[in-house]
C-alpha cells in the first residue's frame, strides 16, 4: 500500500473522506449505504462512488449482502477477538523480522515517529492515541520493515483498514494510551538491540494487552448495546 498522500481526484477524495468516517466511526458499522445518497454527500457521480464503494468493499470496510444491500462492517466481539489474534501472531512475526531486516536510519524513524506521537494532547492525558495512516502508524511501519512480501500482504493489503477501524473504536479504552506508547518505545528499543526474538515477545504482549481490555470492554452493559 502507497504511503498517505493528498487525494488527487474528486473519486479519490471522496474514497479517503468516506473511509476516514468510517474508520472514525462518523458512519456508524451496520449502517446501510446508498449509493446516489453517497454520490451527493461526498460530491461525485455514481459512476465513481461505485468505485469507491467496491475498493472500500476490498478493503473489508463495507460489506454487501444479498437482498440486504451494502453496509458498513460490523466488529461483533467474537469477530473482534479474532482479529486480535491474527494480529498477535502476524505481527509478532513481522517484529522478528524487522529486527534484522529494518535499517538503522529506519529504526531511528521509529524514535522520531514516537516522539511526533508523544506531543499530542489526547495522549498526554491519556485519553486518546490514535494514529493516522500509512507511515504515520507505527504497526504500518513494523509491517513494511519486515521486508516480507507476503505479510505485508496480508496485514497491510487485506487486514489493514478493518484493524484500523478496531484501533480507533478502542483507542481509549482502560485508560491505556500512555501505556501503549510505552509499549511501543520498548519494541523499537528491541528491535535497535537486534533481539528479533524479544520484539517479537514485547509486540505479541502489546497486542494481547489489547485485546484483553477490549474484550473486557465488550462485556460491559453498555458496550453491549453497540453491537
Amino acid at each position: 500500500m502507497p504511503l498517505a498522500a493528498e487525494p488527487r481526484t474528486l473519486a479519490d477524495r471522496a474514497l479517503a473522506a468516506l473511509q476516514d468516517d468510517i474508520v472514525r466511526g462518523v458512519i456508524a458499522p451496520g449502517t446501510r449505504l446508498s449509493e446516489s445518497e453517497l454520490a451527493m454527500r461526498y460530491g461525485v457521480s455514481r459512476g465513481p462512488m461505485r468505485e469507491v464503494i467496491r475498493r472500500l468493499e476490498s478493503r473489508k470496510l463495507l460489506e454487501r449482502k444479498v437482498h440486504v444491500g451494502t453496509r458498513v462492517s460490523s466488529l461483533d466481539p467474537e469477530r473482534l477477538s479474532q482479529l486480535y489474534y491474527v494480529r498477535e501472531a502476524l505481527e509478532g512475526m513481522a517484529a522478528r523480522m524487522a529486527a534484522t531486516a529494518m535499517s538503522d536510519t529506519e529504526i531511528r524513524g521509529l524514535y522520531e515517529l514516537l516522539a511526533r506521537h508523544e506531543q499530542q494532547q489526547d495522549l498526554q492525558e491519556d485519553i486518546a492515541y490514535f494514529q493516522r495512516e500509512g507511515d504515520l502508524d507505527f504497526h504500518y511501519r513494523i509491517i513494511q520493515g519486515s521486508h516480507n512480501t507476503a505479510l505485508i500482504d496480508t496485514l497491510i493489503g487485506e487486514l489493514y483498514y478493518l484493524i484500523r477501524m478496531s484501533r480507533y473504536q478502542f483507542s481509549s479504552v482502560a485508560k491505556r494510551p500512555q501505556a501503549a506508547l510505552l509499549e511501543h518505545r520498548r519494541i523499537v528499543e528491541a528491535l535497535e538491540a537486534r533481539d528479533g526474538e524479544f520484539a517479537e515477545m514485547l509486540m505479541r504482549r502489546h497486542i494481547s494487552r489489547a485485546r484483553r481490555n477490549i474484550e473486557i470492554e465488550c462485556r460491559q452493559p453498555s458496550a453491549a448495546t453497540d453491537w
